[in-house]
């Protein structure tokens, strides 16, 4: 704005409408005139020949910009331009009066005080004006467009803040049934374990007692040892109950020095084993130490249990890029599985072998899941019968320079 007009009072742009021009004239040759002249500004050119008709106009749409001829017969052009002023839409749409016949400063003084961006006289020029045209068409343009990526920034803002309040509605959810998991882990672990104990109570005193024949006797060693099973299926629903609940702890953990505790202390449950184990050093991860440990020990207790029908086995721990992204591997030579059973892996209390042959509860595996998906991670597994099996996973929070290594095979 230019000094002229901030003396003159002349309200700022506030409001530039759509892409139209509106000349208002109450003389039909000037009209044709002013519209061929216009016509290559890229915009639709609207006349009028009455004030009253230009707010006829403005009833129905916004302008870029308002041509406006001061000198017409019963509403002059400064009285239609107050009244255009009154209007919210249109008070901040720019007016460029047109006049051949009152060519004074205070009359150009009277039309920058309505809110009048410019005054020209008569002749005019048709580059020059033109020219003015054409800025504030491109100006109503570039409004236009702001105000539409407004409105899709709003839309947007409003459906984060939908989504926010979903997700605090899971949030609540999943603490309500967290507080249900924890109340039944509680009666898991006192309720159904007191009538377990009576239970092996009354056969270890019936064993005790003697005096019962050979086949009675089996039957209750079968008893207590189902109840050892259930005892053990108890502790496996806690602890997985536990890893599933369990408050998330960032911190750097040394994978490398997990896998050779868990081994070290595998070798020395079985001492007698024959099985070489192949640790890849400084496989550095970020997460929750306490459980990558859980899971790290239940995938290498897994190819512990597969590998103990062979005279000689292996299990290697690693890192490496997998399909282009870093992948966490436990290998081994063991019995391996059919693939089209790797839906079943993951699942509680699923087994794809024989309790007989391979004792366990099934939930290793469920457990290993859990940690990984906390961390934002997946788990997968390939394998084929006979020949071993590879348990990959990645993790959502890691160091890939410090994990680089050579792609599992």
């Amino acid at each position: 704005m230019s000094e002229r007009e901030r003396a003159a009072g002349m309200p700022p742009l506030m409001r530039l409408g759509g892409s139209a021009v509106l000349i208002v004239d109450d003389q039909p040759d000037m009209l044709v005139a002013m519209e061929a002249m216009l016509a290559d500004v890229g915009a639709d050119v609207l006349t009028a020949r009455s004030g009253r008709e230009a707010l006829k106009h403005l009833l129905d749409r916004d302008f870029a910009v308002i041509l406006l001829d001061v000198k017409m017969p019963e509403m002059d052009g400064f009285e239609t331009a107050a009244l255009i002023r009154e209007r919210e839409r249109s008070r901040g749409t720019p007016i460029i009066f047109l006049t051949g016949v009152d060519r004074s400063a205070t009359m150009a003084m009277r039309g920058y005080a309505v809110g009048a961006v410019d005054y020209l006289v008569k002749p005019i020029v048709p580059e020059f004006v033109r020219s003015k045209v054409s800025v504030f068409v491109d100006l109503a343009r570039k409004n236009t467009q702001l105000v539409q990526q407004a409105e899709r920034l709003r839309v947007r803002e409003e459906e984060a803040r939908a989504l926010a309040a979903e997700q605090q509605l899971l949030i609540r959810e999943l603490e309500h049934k967290n507080r249900e998991l924890e109340s039944f882990s509680y009666a898991v672990s006192h309720d159904l374990r007191a009538p377990l104990r009576r239970v092996d109570g009354f056969a270890r005193a019936l064993t005790e007692r003697g005096g019962t024949d050979p086949t009675s006797g089996r039957f209750l060693e079968n008893i207590r040892e189902s109840i050892r099973q259930m005892g053990q299926l108890i502790d496996d629903v806690l602890h997985l109950s536990r890893v599933t609940s369990a408050e998330m702890r960032s911190q750097e953990v040394d994978l490398s020095a997990l896998a050779d505790l868990a081994i070290t202390r595998l070798r020395e449950a079985e001492p007698s084993r024959q099985v070489t184990a192949r640790v890849r050093p400084g496989v550095m991860v970020q997460g929750d130490g306490r459980l990558l440990r859980i899971a790290l020990e239940n995938l290498l207790q897994n190819a512990w249990k597969f590998t103990g029908t062979r005279a000689a086995g292996l299990i290697e721990f690693g890192a490496g890029q997998r399909d282009g992204e870093l992948a966490y591997y436990v290998k081994d030579n063991g019995v391996g599985f059919d693939m089209g059973y790797a839906g079943r892996l993951f699942g509680p209390f699923q087994r794809l072998h024989r309790a007989a042959e391979f004792p366990g509860s099934g939930i290793g595996l469920a457990t290993a899941q859990r940690v990984i998906h906390r961390h934002g991670g997946r788990i997968w597994a390939e394998a084929r019968p006979d020949e071993g099996a590879t348990f990959l996973f990645t993790l959502g929070n890691r160091h890939p320079e410090r994990s680089e290594g050579a792609k599992p095979q």
